[in-house]
């Protein structure tokens, strides 16, 4: 005797048929989702090429570009003292050489700038030790960033060993107050996303002897250079100006 298949009735063939449909529908859709922020985080706002090659050929300061991050070492008078900086979201990592060469330079600081996981901090989950390692010979490490680069360093600086951080126009979601750290944070007065009452409103996040140096006329994107960022202030200030207060307050803050 043989068993015959149940039969699938009339009115179940068309909820089957609407079920495929609604799950490749819904399919599509997590694809072009992703592929659109795959697009998105790989927009990076572009760094300008003349700053950018001032830094490049500055004899004080050697760089050298790797696979996950941006190298400036000085080529005189180093000292053992590193900078892991992070870049603020989608922003070039080429875009901070000019603002920070002087202080490479006039400090014997090496600083290793990162390149982000797609472009942003909160995605890359490699250690420090990723950075820290293109220069073994340095025995002090800060971290710092731009932007949201600073909130990710200030996230590191709690679970890394670090002397102290250095912010550029950011500031700390995470509590490290108690800590033993010196803080460096340099802000905009025309800052439009990291505004002067962020940085206010933050700083009991950080500890009590954190020096605080506001640029007056700076805006977000003064801290690099790739041009004018939206929901940005309008800057007042130069690019020189800019890096001169930079690195002012970085010759006083490391001695």
């Amino acid at each position: 005797m043989t068993n015959a298949a149940p039969n699938e009735s009339a009115a179940e063939r068309p909820r089957g048929r609407r079920g495929i449909r609604v799950l490749l529908a819904v399919v599509v859709v997590l694809l072009l989702v992703v592929v659109g922020f795959l697009v998105w985080a790989k927009t990076v706002m572009q760094g300008e090429r003349p700053a950018a090659l001032e830094a490049w050929t500055d004899d004080r300061v050697s760089i050298e570009s790797f696979d996950d991050s941006v190298v400036m070492t000085p080529v005189d008078a180093a000292s053992d003292r590193g900078l892991v900086f992070i870049p603020g979201a989608k922003v070039d990592p080429y875009a901070y050489l000019a603002k920070l060469a002087d202080a490479v330079a006039e400090t014997g600081t090496t600083v290793v700038i990162t390149k982000p996981t797609l472009n942003l901090a909160f995605f890359d989950l490699r250690p420090l030790s990723t950075f820290t390692g293109h220069a073994p010979d340095v025995d002090e490490w800060y971290v710092g960033g731009h932007s949201l680069g600073g909130v990710k360093a200030c996230m590191m600086a709690a679970d890394e060993e670090v002397a102290g951080i250095v912010f550029f126009g950011s500031y700390c979601a995470n509590d490290v107050s108690g800590d033993d750290l010196s803080v460096l944070s340099i802000s905009g007065s025309e800052d439009g996303l990291s505004t002067p009452d962020k940085i206010e409103g933050a700083a009991h996040l950080v500890p009590a002897d954190t020096t605080f140096v506001e640029i007056e006329g700076a805006n977000h994107a003064s801290f690099g250079d790739y041009g004018v960022q939206p929901g940005d202030g309008v800057a007042t200030a130069s690019d020189d100006d800019v890096r001169a207060q930079i690195t002012e307050a970085l010759v006083a803050f490391w001695g």
